[in-house]
């Protein structure tokens, strides 16, 4: 399995941009996957997850600005990122359970590099 992010870069406060994570060797219509942001010094929060059959969630910083979305066809994730904060700021990665589901606790097993967003 490999998951490799694109799309980061810098940005202006009120921007946009949209972040992408293929997949190699994993279905995204039969897994969970989410978005993940690390900011310098601080613990890495979870964005958004959306499940194999499509459920979505978001955390709440980022509800109603960012969009989570795949393409089962091509096993792409993708998280568009609207209002951008200075707080935006940080590493996003992507990230996959083993199951289809996103209600669980269970960890997320594979994860991408990360992909850098700079917010000014």
């Amino acid at each position: 399995v490999q998951l490799v992010e694109s799309g980061g870069g810098s940005v202006q406060a009120g921007g946009s941009l949209r972040l992408s994570c293929a997949a190699s060797a994993y279905s995204l219509s039969r897994h969970c996957v989410g978005w993940f942001r690390q900011a310098l010094g601080k613990e890495r929060e979870e964005l958004a997850t959306v499940s194999g059959n499509g459920d979505v969630t978001y955390a709440p910083s980022v509800k109603g600005r960012f969009t989570i979305s795949k393409d089962n066809a091509n096993d792409t994730l993708y998280l568009e990122m609207n209002s951008l904060k200075p707080e935006d700021t940080g590493m996003y990665f992507c990230a996959g359970r083993n199951i289809r589901s996103c209600a669980t606790n269970l960890p997320f097993r594979y994860w991408g590099q990360g992909t850098q967003v700079t917010v000014s």
